[in-house]
């Protein structure tokens, strides 16, 4: 794959001077655990469908790193080849992103709940050469999925499926003692590490590149702002196919030569549990993830006083909630802010959780600067609303094949698509989305595409989704529906059809309105924020 990373170049001298590019690799933390600390532990993994956790120390994480790695060469895998795969919270999510860096490769994880229709696109886009799959994963076959949809991949090569039998499997292919030592040049600190898709919110997903530069640049700045080190236990349990987990939750640990802690489903009651027995003292995710375990704390579940701080991210944090969780779990929940180009661009501090993290999304990192600015781009006073800009040591490396969608300008500020102000001390406030999103539990629901599939229906003459407030996921989606005369639409029939079209269940609205007529301006433009007006009302 011939990559064009072509906002590196610009920053290069800059970040480095500046010391937030520290030109180091992920190879560089393992080396020095293995020097260091090789029989601490890295990764304990919790698996749904296991009876114990896997435990495995940096020496024995280096192990499967090394055999995985040269089973990746064994395939053809390359320099700047793409791998991909779409695994849950399982040891094996890291061990394949580490094997990756090992060789050069580009780690492509995907979320598990997408299906054909989004993969076709990203394994198709990213000319993807292995595809690694469970076989099953909370019921659904993946390997009979991907069997179905090879025609329409002519990059891809090999299928490995992890739990599968035969000469696909993990096992077979990726964990064999027979392959020779590795030789070929590892991963350099300006290539691209990380090729991870947005969700399409406006079109196609595109493709965010990280390199180790611009994703190390940012983890740095989290772990100086948390005071994160060695001895820090920490909970692996929002998807680690989102850059959260990816970079939060797997980096961060190797990076500090700590411990990670991973629960593949969600599932709060057992999370308390680990917490408690791994002595796990920090995680990051979104606000259900905090809700959840409130509950189970109030249900009677453990909690632990080594569990400290919580970052939260994805969508403003209730101030109830905040107020909750130190009350419940002996938590300070800190309120975050970034985007997949970016990482996490602001938090709020420890220290000022029940200050801030109310009424803010944090103040920016250290090498990242914020600016808000007006429709003609000229910067605005304290507290007034508009278009939020980005500029530092963790903006992306661009999109993938699609340099001209790369919103930067000659100075380098990053256009976010949302809207937001700054307080007098730097602390910014998202208070709205210039982008059509809806963010349901942390997850962006690709509005524009699912409005132009269910406009193909027979039966729809206008539809427009919109978020309603939803205490646990921060918002749910409704679908405002106006029908064609002589034609039925059902909340059955809408889903029926997005699941034929093999739309992700995760971004079906929750909520079917149908309505005689759309709520219009004189020149006939659809008046949204009317029908988010209504859907407020059903709020739970």
């Amino acid at each position: 794959m011939q990559f064009d990373p072509v906002l590196i170049h610009p920053r290069k001298t800059a970040m480095t001077a500046a010391g937030f590019w520290r030109d180091q690799t992920i190879n560089h933390f393992m080396a020095q655990a293995l020097q260091n600390c090789p029989d601490h532990p890295a990764v304990v993994a919790y698996r749904s469908d296991a009876a114990t956790p896997m435990r495995l120390s940096y020496k024995a994480l280096d192990q499967q790193v090394d055999r995985i790695a040269r089973g990746l060469v064994a395939l053809g895998v390359g320099h700047s080849d793409v791998v991909s795969w779409q695994l849950p919270n399982w040891w094996e999510f890291i061990a394949l992103s580490l094997a990756c860096a090992r060789i050069g490769a580009v780690a492509n994880p995907i979320m598990p709940i997408f299906r054909q229709r989004e993969l076709k696109f990203m394994l198709d886009f990213g000319e993807t050469k292995v595809f690694i799959v469970p076989k099953s994963y909370k019921g659904f076959d993946y390997e009979a999925m991907v069997n179905g949809m090879r025609n329409d991949l002519p990059f891809l090569q090999h299928l490995v499926v992890l739990g599968g039998e035969g000469a696909n499997s993990f096992e077979a292919l990726l964990q064999r003692d027979d392959t020779p030592a590795l030789t070929g040049p590892g991963l350099a600190p300006d290539d691209v590490l990380l090729l991870m898709y947005t969700s399409g919110t406006t079109g196609e997903p595109k493709g965010v590149m990280h390199t180790s530069n611009t994703l190390f640049a940012n983890l740095h700045g989290f772990i100086e702002a948390y005071d994160l080190t060695q001895k820090d236990v920490i909970l692996g349990a929002s998807p680690m196919a989102h850059l959260t987990g990816f970079g939060y939750l797997a980096m961060i640990p190797l990076i500090l030569n700590a411990t990670t802690v991973l629960q593949d489903i969600w599932e709060p009651k057992q999370a308390l549990e680990l917490v408690r027995d791994e002595g796990i003292t920090f995680s990051m995710a979104s606000s259900p993830f905090v809700v959840d375990m409130c509950n189970a704390a109030e249900a009677g579940s453990p909690v632990s006083p080594r569990f400290a701080n919580f970052c939260c991210a994805g969508a403003p944090i209730p101030p109830v909630l905040i107020e909750r969780a130190r009350r419940v779990l002996g938590l300070a929940v800190s309120s975050a802010w970034g985007m997949t180009e970016c990482g996490a661009v602001t938090i709020t501090e420890p220290t000022r959780t029940n200050e801030k993290s109310g009424s803010t999304d944090g103040r920016a990192l250290s090498g990242i600067e914020l600016k808000v600015v007006d429709a003609d781009g000229q910067p605005l006073p304290t507290g007034q609303t508009g278009n939020l800009l980005v500029r530092g040591n963790s903006l992306f490396a661009g999109y993938l094949k699609r340099p001209h969608l790369n919103a930067t300008d000659a100075d380098g500020w990053f256009d976010t698509g949302d809207m937001a102000f700054l307080d007098a001390e730097g602390y910014v406030r998202i208070n709205g989305r210039s982008k059509d999103i809806i963010i349901r539990g942390g997850e962006n629901i690709p509005v524009m595409e699912i409005e132009n599939l269910l406009y193909k229906h027979p039966a729809v003459a206008m539809v427009a989704i919109v978020g309603y407030p939803d205490a646990r996921l921060g918002e749910k989606a409704c679908a405002f529906v106006t029908v064609k005369p002589g034609h039925s639409f059902s909340m059955e029939e809408m889903s029926r059809y997005l699941s034929e079209n093999q739309v992700t269940r995760q971004y079906h609205p929750e909520r079917l309105e149908l309505m005689e007529e759309m709520p219009k301006t004189p020149s006939g433009k659809l008046q949204k924020f009317k029908l988010r007006e209504s859907a407020k009302t059903f709020a739970q």
